[in-house]
Parts: structure tokens; sequence; C-alpha cells
């Protein structure tokens, strides 16, 4: 599976792939707002989820690449919601970015790709996303996307435990029909 981008393709998981998803899991910064993969191991097991999710479902979190420079930039994609939730069953968009992609506008391109999948392909009603209240890159590249808030759904994350600051999440949202009309001419 590959999806072109003017400047990324978004492919599936390659053994190779595995060294520098460690690599960009190491990283405070990046992990800042995500639940921790403190080993190799957990990230080898994050990458088979995302493995078998593609292979169950047609679509997961695929690793997104430098179309030029062929460089691992992180991980995009639309994965199903595998908690109870008040708003499961829902497919939720997120995006994982090396440092250095930051601030070229690759979570936004990378995660717009994978919502025209989501809607054109896939035929989803609506995608969500979300992100602890303190994660403003993140809700930015949401609202980029034209999701919406949607404060009365935000929600502490049963598989983040309760003292964290991680645990409260706030909602965004976006229906295939709003989709539709943003990609109008």
């Amino acid at each position: 599976m590959i999806i072109d981008t003017e400047r990324l393709i978004l492919r599936d998981w390659r053994e190779h792939d595995r060294a520098p998803f460690t690599a960009m899991s190491a990283d405070p910064a990046v992990m800042q707002f995500l639940r921790a993969l403190p080993t190799r191991e957990a990230c080898d097991q994050w990458i088979d989820v995302q493995i078998a999710h593609q292979a169950e479902h047609g679509f997961g979190f695929w690793v997104v690449e430098g179309r030029t420079s062929g460089a691992f930039l992180g991980t995009v994609g639309l994965f199903r919601v595998l908690f109870d939730a008040p708003f499961t069953p829902a497919v939720e968009i997120g995006w994982r970015l090396a440092r250095e992609a930051w601030g070229q506008g690759i979570a936004t391109e990378a995660a717009r790709a994978a919502l025209d999948f989501g809607f054109a392909r896939l035929k989803l009603d609506e995608i969500i996303a979300y992100a602890a209240p303190a994660n403003e890159a993140s809700q930015q590249v949401m609202r980029k996307l034209g999701m919406i808030r949607d404060a009365a759904s935000d929600f502490d994350h049963p598989r983040v435990s309760a003292d964290s600051p991680l645990r409260r999440q706030v909602m965004y949202r976006l229906a295939r029909d709003a989709w539709a009309k943003s990609e109008m001419p």
C-alpha cells in the first residue's frame, strides 16, 4: 500500500523501519504527549499491532517517508479505537513525527492524505482525533485539517493511569460530508 503526496510517501512497514521508529520513540520531545514506548520490544510490539491492523482492516498507521530523500519521518494513519468509550466504535487519525520533521507541514500533509483515504476509499462516515489538552501542536494540526473540537466528548483515556497528565484527552471530529465540502474546488 502506497499513498503519495507532493512531498511524502505513506507506505506499509518494512523491517528496516524498526530502528528509526525506536530512535524516534526514545526522543523525549516526540513522546511528551504520547504513551511511552520505553524499549525496543515495546516499539516492535507497537509496529506489529499496526501491521496486524493493516492486514485485518486495510488501514493503519503507515510509515511517512520523504519522497526525494527516502528518510523515515515518522508515522501517520488511521486506526480503530480499541477501548470502550461513549464515542466508540470509531476510527481515529493520528501522527508521530521525528523532531527533524516538525514545523514543515508534514503532519498536516500526511494526515490530509490519510483522511482522503479514510473518506474516499474506506467510505468512513466520521474520523476522530484526540490529544492531551497541553498538546497544542497536534490540536493545531487537527484544526488545519478542518476537524471540529467536541468538548462534550472530552474523556479520560482508559489506558492511561489516573495520575498521568496524559489521562485527559480533548476530542476533535470530522464528518465525511464536511471533508467533501472542504475538498471542493
